[in-house]
């Protein structure tokens, strides 16, 4: 296999192979679960190579905007919703990373059990930053303010084909004091980046771009949750409530006390 994440091609969908990648996050999982400077892994080929040029070449034009403070310059993204029809494979595949045999392979990798997707991808889907354009060192916003749930795992794959490293762009992360960058990661094409996200995971590319006028940095950006306990505080924890209708010879022992 040329190509990290096992996944079947079939006509325009994109499928994880399960047990396959599972396999793979087991095989991951203590050196993510234990890296410097909090729990991350860089997987060189993620996807098979003609899925990542072919979500290359469905990359959506933007709008870049210039934001006014200097923090997020030239940056832009778009959701999967947002894709015109013509690039109905690449809305898929972020389909497919919302699915359960990809959220398993996350779960499996970085040891954070109840995982649950984005289909509001909020921050999410396809980002582009052009030249001159930076993010500012930073932790990632904490609570999914609609779904009421805590972000947990941040998924980066990186679709620059030929970027020279004289551009810059490089992931930076940085220790949880802020005195020391533990890691940079250039963003190269087809290269993935996963990372579990807290209150003081630092990282961005804080140095402008430098690359040349009509390249960009492209890459697309998945983001996941857990819920909370505080559910249990909440509501009484019932298990399935059958009830026997008027009139009739239903009968409700047994499926009072079945467990779902």
């Amino acid at each position: 296999m040329d190509h990290f994440l096992p996944v079947a091609c079939i006509g325009d969908h994109v499928f994880v192979e399960g047990e396959a990648a599972l396999k793979k996050a087991r095989e991951l999982g203590s050196s993510y679960q234990s890296a410097d400077p909090f729990d991350h892994c860089v997987i060189e080929n993620f996807l098979p190579k003609e899925v990542a040029k072919r979500l290359l070449r469905e990359f959506p034009p933007m709008t870049v905007r210039e934001m006014a403070r200097s923090q997020e310059l030239y940056k832009g993204n778009c959701l999967p919703d947002q894709l015109p029809a013509s690039a109905a494979f690449a809305r898929g595949l972020f389909y497919t990373f919302n699915s359960l045999p990809f959220i398993s392979f996350l779960e499996e990798l970085t040891g954070i059990q109840g995982l649950i997707p984005d289909p509001y991808y909020l921050g999410g889907g396809f980002h582009e930053t052009l030249r001159g354009g930076r993010l500012g060192i930073h932790a990632d916003f904490n609570i999914h303010q609609k779904m009421k749930l805590r972000r947990r795992v941040n998924v980066l794959v990186y679709l620059n084909e030929s970027w020279d490293p004289a551009f810059g762009g490089d992931l930076e992360l940085w220790t949880r004091d802020m005195k020391r960058k533990a890691k940079s990661v250039a963003p190269l094409f087809n290269r993935c980046v996963i990372f579990s996200t807290d209150d003081d995971s630092w990282h961005g590319h804080p140095d402008p771009l430098i690359c040349p006028e009509g390249i960009s940095r492209k890459s697309l950006a998945l983001y996941y949750y857990t819920a909370s306990d505080a559910i249990f505080s909440e509501r009484k924890l019932n298990t399935t409530n059958f009830q026997a209708r008027a009139g009739s010879e239903d009968h409700q022992d047994w499926a009072m006390h079945t467990k779902y």
